[in-house]
C-alpha cells in the first residue's frame, strides 16, 4: 500500500492518498485538446509523487539488480570522486579561488591558495566556506550556484572582494543570495541578502546593488517565463522593498537582467538587458545624468563580451545595418557572427553611434563561440571553431590600431577561456579532446606566452581508440559533420554498440570533450561514441542555428537521422546496436527521434526533456523559448508543433524501443511533467519504458557526486542491456 506523504507544496492535485490505477486511464480520450495526465504537472502533488515513486522503484529494481550495474557504479563513483582533478580557479589579486567537491565534501568547498602555490603539483589550500558544514548547521539541502563579486580597495592599498553567493535548495535555479567577504571568509554582518527566487544582481558600488528578483507574492513583477521584469537599485542599510525602481519590462518579455560595465578601476556603469525573447534584446545604460536610461545602439540579436579600453565589445548574431543607405552610396552591413566594438564614451557624449570597429569576421567554416569571448586587462580573447576544432585568437589595441593574432594552443580539440577578468592581465585556458584529458594553461596575451599548469590523469584506456570525423548529407543537401570515437579494430559488420549524442538548439556548439565516465563505462568496454554537429547549434555561426528555428526545425531532426543512417550504411553499427542520448533541448530531440523514426534505434536515453510542445510555454521557463520553437498560440506554428510534439505523437499501434526517461523533481527550468506525462502515455498504451526521477538535482538532475555516479551507472546499464546484450557473456 502506498503511504501518504507530507505535502511540501500548496500546489496539490489531490488530498487523497489514492493512486490512479494505470489501467483506468487507458481508455481516457487523448488529443491535442484533452490531456488526461495534466495532474502530473503538479510538481509535488501527492498523486504525481506516488506515481513517480512507483516508477523509480520499478526501474531501480530492474537496473540495479543487473550484475553490470554494481561494476559500473563503482567505476563511476571512483571517477567522480578522484582527487586528481583540475582545480579550475578564479584569480583575485594574487590568489586563486576554487570550488571543490569530493567524497568528503559532496556539496563542496570554496577554498583559496596563492598563485605561486597554485602552480605547484600540491597547492596548499585554505578553506573559505564549507557548503556541507553550512548545510548541516542550517538544516538545508544547499547546492552552491556561484557568485557575483566586486573588488574593493582598502585604505592600506590592497583589495578585498565582496560576493553575493547563490545557494539553492536541492539544485533549483531559484536560490537565496547572501553577501560574503571571500577574502576574509566571513559573512558580511548585516550585509545584502535576497530570499529564494530566480534573482540576478550586479554590483554598481560597494554599497549599491542592481537587483532583479520577485518583488512580491502576486507575480506582477515576473514575466510569463518566470523571470524578474523589474530592476531596482538597492542601497546598503535600507530595506529591500525600499530599493529604487530603475526599469520595468513587459510581462511578455522574457525578463530584465542587471549588468554593470566597468569604465575604470572604481567606476561601474549601471546597465539593464531587457530580453524580449531568447534572442532579441535591448540594453539600457544609466549614467548619473540620465535617470531614465539610454538605449544602446546595438542589433536586436547580439552577445555582449564586455568593455575593453573604453570600447563596448559584442558579437552580432544577425546581419546588421545600423544606419540607412544614403543617396550617395550603400550603407555598411556587418555580417552575422562578427566581433565588433564601438567607443561607449563617445556614444554617451554625442548620443550618436560612433565608428564601429570590425575586430574579427569568421569565414564560412568558422564560428566565434560568442559566449566565450572574454576581456582581460590587456586583450580580447576570441575562441573560434574551425570545422568544429578549437582555435584561440587574441585582439589588442596599439598605436597603429587593432591587432589580431592566433594564440599557440593545441589543435584538434576544444579550446575554452577558463578564466579572464578585466582587472587581471593573466588568463587561464582549457584544452581537451575526446582522447586527451583536460589541461589548464596560463596565457599572457601581451607576450603570447602559454604554459601548461595542470593536466588530468588518463581516466580510461585510450591507446586502442581512434577519433574520426565524417560528414553525412541531410535531406536538403547540407553536409553535417560528426565525430566517431571507437576502437581501432572494430569490424565493419554493424556489430559495434554505438551511442549517438546530439543537442541541436539555442546556438550551443557540440565540440570534442574528454569524459572519464563515457570512456570507462562505454568506450573501454567496446562501445563507440558519436557526436553529431547538427543544425540548431553554433558550430558554424548564427546561420547554422537559425536554419532550424521554429517551423524549420525538421531540418535539425533530418540532420540527426542522416548521421544515424550513415552510421548504419558504413556498417559501423546497426539498428539493434544503435542507441541515442540527449538532454534538455536534446531530450526533445530524443523524443522526436523516438516518435518519428522508432525503427532506427534500439535504445533511447531521454534526459530532463521537453516533450509536450503544446503546453511547454505554460510550464516554468517555457515561455522564454518561444523564439526557438515557435508559439502554440500562433496558428501556423501550432500546426507544426502538433506534428512534431513527441507527447502528442505517440501511436498506440506502433512498436517503440523501450526508452529510458530521466528527470528531476527540483528542475525549475524544464518541468518534470514533460518526462512524466510522456512516460505515462507509454504506460497507458501498454508500451515498455524505464523512468527515473531524482528528487534533488535541478536541471542537471544531480545534486551531488554520488547522484551523478548513480545516474551514469543507470544509463550505461540500460545501454548495456539494449546494445551489448549479445556480447555480455564476454564482458
Amino acid at each position: 500500500m502506498t503511504l501518504c506523504r507530507k505535502l511540501i507544496s500548496t500546489l496539490v492535485f489531490s488530498s487523497s492518498c489514492a493512486v490512479a490505477d494505470p489501467a483506468s486511464t487507458m481508455t481516457e480520450p487523448f488529443s491535442t485538446q484533452h490531456d488526461p495526465y495534466i495532474w502530473l504537472e503538479q510538481v509535488e502533488g501527492e498523486q504525481a509523487l506516488d506515481w513517480v515513486e512507483s516508477q523509480n522503484q520499478r526501474t531501480l529494481e530492474q537496473l540495479q539488480n543487473d550484475p553490470v550495474y554494481k561494476d559500473l557504479y563503482q567505476k563511476a563513483e571512483a571517477i567522480v570522486n578522484v582527487e586528481e582533478r583540475i582545480p579550475f580557479g578564479t584569480l583575485r589579486n594574487g590568489e586563486v579561488y576554487n570550488f571543490w567537491q569530493d567524497a568528503d565534501h559532496v556539496r563542496g568547498l570554496i577554498r583559496k591558495t596563492s598563485w605561486q602555490s597554485y602552480q605547484t603539483s600540491s597547492p596548499k589550500w585554505q578553506t573559505v566556506l564549507d557548503i556541507d558544514q553550512l548545510a548541516r548547521d542550517e538544516g538545508k539541502n544547499w547546492v552552491y550556484k556561484g557568485s557575483e563579486c566586486l573588488s574593493v580597495a582598502t585604505d592600506a592599498g590592497s583589495k578585498h572582494y565582496l560576493c553575493m553567493l547563490a545557494l539553492s535548495d536541492g539544485g533549483k535555479d531559484a536560490a537565496v543570495r547572501r553577501e560574503f567577504n571571500i577574502t576574509t571568509g566571513q559573512w558580511v554582518d548585516g550585509g545584502f541578502s535576497l530570499p529564494e527566487a530566480k534573482s540576478n544582481i550586479a554590483w554598481i558600488t560597494p554599497d549599491q546593488l542592481l537587483v532583479a528578483t520577485d518583488w512580491g507574492s502576486d507575480g506582477t513583477t515576473l514575466s510569463e517565463s518566470g523571470y524578474p521584469t523589474e530592476i531596482r537599485l538597492w542601497q546598503r542599510g535600507t530595506p529591500l522593498n525600499d530599493a529604487k525602481p530603475v526599469l520595468q519590462a513587459d510581462k511578455k518579455d522574457l525578463g530584465a537582467f542587471p549588468m554593470a560595465f566597468r569604465l575604470s578601476t572604481d567606476e561601474h556603469l549601471a546597465a539593464v538587458t531587457v530580453s524580449e525573447n531568447f534572442w532579441d534584446s535591448r540594453v539600457h545604460v544609466y549614467p548619473q545624468s540620465a535617470a531614465a536610461g539610454i538605449q544602446l545602439p546595438l542589433p536586436a540579436q547580439h552577445t555582449l563580451a564586455g568593455m575593453f579600453e573604453g570600447y563596448l565589445v559584442f558579437v552580432t548574431q544577425q546581419d546588421w545595418q545600423p544606419e540607412p543607405a544614403t543617396q550617395t552610396g550603400q550603407a555598411r552591413v556587418y555580417p552575422a557572427g562578427s566581433l565588433l566594438a564601438f567607443d561607449l564614451g563617445n556614444f554617451l557624449k554625442s548620443g550618436k553611434l560612433p565608428d564601429v570597429k570590425t575586430l574579427f569576421v569568421p569565414h564560412e567554416r568558422q564560428a566565434i563561440q560568442a559566449r566565450g569571448v572574454s576581456v582581460t586587462a590587456d586583450a580580447i580573447l576570441v575562441p573560434v571553431t574551425d570545422n568544429v576544432r578549437g582555435q584561440l585568437y587574441t585582439i589588442t589595441r596599439g598605436e597603429t590600431g587593432w591587432n589580431l593574432t592566433q594564440a599557440d594552443v593545441p589543435e584538434n580539440g576544444t579550446v575554452r577561456v577558463a578564466f579572464a577578468d578585466e582587472e587581471e592581465a593573466l588568463a587561464l585556458i582549457q584544452y581537451e579532446g575526446f582522447l586527451t584529458p583536460d589541461s589548464l594553461m596560463s596565457y599572457h596575451p601581451e607576450t603570447d606566452a602559454v604554459q601548461t599548469l595542470k593536466s588530468l590523469p588518463v581516466q580510461f584506456e585510450a591507446s586502442d581508440l581512434v577519433v574520426e570525423q565524417f560528414h553525412a548529407t541531410s535531406t536538403d543537401g547540407t553536409q553535417i559533420p560528426y565525430f566517431v570515437v571507437h576502437k581501432k579494430d572494430i569490424p565493419l559488420d554493424g556489430s559495434t554498440p554505438t551511442l549517438l549524442y546530439g543537442y541541436g538548439g539555442f546556438q550551443v556548439s557540440m565540440r570534442p570533450f574528454y569524459s572519464g565516465l563515457n570512456g570507462k563505462l562505454w568506450l573501454e568496454r567496446g562501445g563507440a561514441f558519436v557526436l553529431a554537429n547538427i543544425r540548431g547549434g553554433g558550430e558554424f555561426g548564427p546561420s547554422w542555428h537559425q536554419a532550424g528555428l521554429k517551423t524549420e526545425r525538421q531540418r535539425i531532426y533530418n540532420d540527426f537521422i542522416a548521421v544515424a543512417e550513415q552510421l548504419i550504411e558504413k556498417k559501423i553499427t546497426s539498428q539493434k546496436h544503435l542507441g541515442i542520448m540527449g538532454g534538455s533541448n536534446g531530450g526533445l530531440l530524443m523524443g522526436v527521434m523516438l516518435t518519428q523514426r522508432p525503427e532506427l534505434w534500439n535504445a533511447v536515453v531521454i534526459q530532463v526533456p521537453l516533450l509536450d510542445m503544446l503546453r511547454y510555454h505554460l510550464l516554468l521557463a517555457g515561455a522564454s523559448w518561444v523564439g526557438e520553437y515557435g508559439s502554440p498560440e500562433v496558428a501556423e506554428e501550432r500546426e507544426w508543433l502538433e506534428q512534431m510534439s513527441p507527447y502528442h505523437n505517440v501511436d498506440p499501434t506502433q512498436d517503440y524501443p523501450e526508452p529510458f526517461f530521466l528527470t528531476s523533481t527540483k528542475d525549475d527550468r524544464v518541468h518534470p511533467a514533460h518526462a512524466r506525462k510522456m512516460a505515462k502515455r507509454f504506460e497507458a498504451t501498454g508500451k515498455p519504458f524505464l523512468y527515473y526521477e531524482n528528487i534533488d538535482g535541478g536541471h542537471s538532475a544531480a545534486a551531488n557526486l554520488q547522484e551523478t555516479a548513480k545516474r551514469k551507472a543507470l544509463e550505461f546499464t540500460y545501454l548495456t542491456e539494449k546494445l551489448m546484450a549479445m556480447d555480455r557473456s564476454e564482458q
